[in-house]
């Protein structure tokens, strides 16, 4: 049998392999297009040519799915600028974060539910906000004033407005959770922060994650801000 030019062309050109990437990206794309209520294995697996099983070899479930997905959108959000302030820095960065939720209506609802539904955040979500500590702490903050800090700042730090950093004291431990070396190694910022805030919490004195303190601090913070304006008005 001769082989036609075309056969040739297409034998030399081999399939892209599949990669949890490939499936995070499609799967990203379809919610683009289609919200994330419209998401399903089979529908990713149609976009990139496969049968929905083989999906499964990257993706256990849907929820390891969703978390790989956020994690894929927190990498669009720019890296902390240099030479500058911490107030910039820190600007720059949740605006790029604005930015890539505009790009992505879906996101803010996956991103609380997922943060909220897990003991611990996404990889990339924990570097993102062990870098964002980090901008405050080397801009001068105290690990209590960069505690209450990004209570105020809530998911503001990812580019929507809702509460994200409750008390999750109550749940079950991790099984998946690093062993304390590895966390200290990984996210040394998250990991100074959590042990202050688990020191203030066994203290007399200490606010720890006192929801009425936390809301009532950002509450002044705001108002303090407000008659400032006021007062250059």
């Amino acid at each position: 049998m001769v082989e036609t030019s075309a056969q040739a062309g297409s034998a030399a050109q081999p399939r892209t392999p599949l990669s949890k990437r490939r499936v995070l990206g499609a799967a990203v794309t379809l919610a683009d297009e289609g919200g994330v209520d419209a998401l399903s294995m089979r529908r990713i697996a149609q976009s990139l040519g496969v049968v929905p099983m083989a999906l499964y070899k990257h993706v256990a479930n849907k929820n390891e799915l969703l978390d790989g997905m956020i994690d894929v959108l927190v990498g669009e959000i720019d890296p902390p600028a240099i030479d500058t302030d911490w107030k910039t820095t820190i600007r720059r960065r949740v605006l790029s974060a604005r930015r890539m939720l505009l790009r992505h209506p879906w996101a803010p609802e996956v991103i609380e539910s997922r943060i909220k539904a897990r003991t611990t955040p996404t990889p990339a979500v924990m570097e993102y906000l062990d870098s964002m500590i980090g901008i405050f702490r080397a801009g001068g903050f105290s690990l209590d004033l960069t505690h209450h800090a990004m209570h105020v700042m809530g998911s503001r730090l990812l580019g929507f407005s809702q509460e994200l950093f409750e008390d999750t004291s109550d749940r079950e431990p991790d099984p998946d959770a690093l062993p304390p070396e590895e966390m200290a190694a990984r996210y040394p910022h998250i990991t100074a922060l959590a042990m202050a805030v688990a020191h203030d919490r066994d203290s007399v004195v200490g606010s720890g994650c006192d929801d009425q303190f936390e809301f009532e601090f950002a509450l002044d913070l705001t108002l303090d801000g407000l008659d400032r304006l006021l007062t250059k008005a």
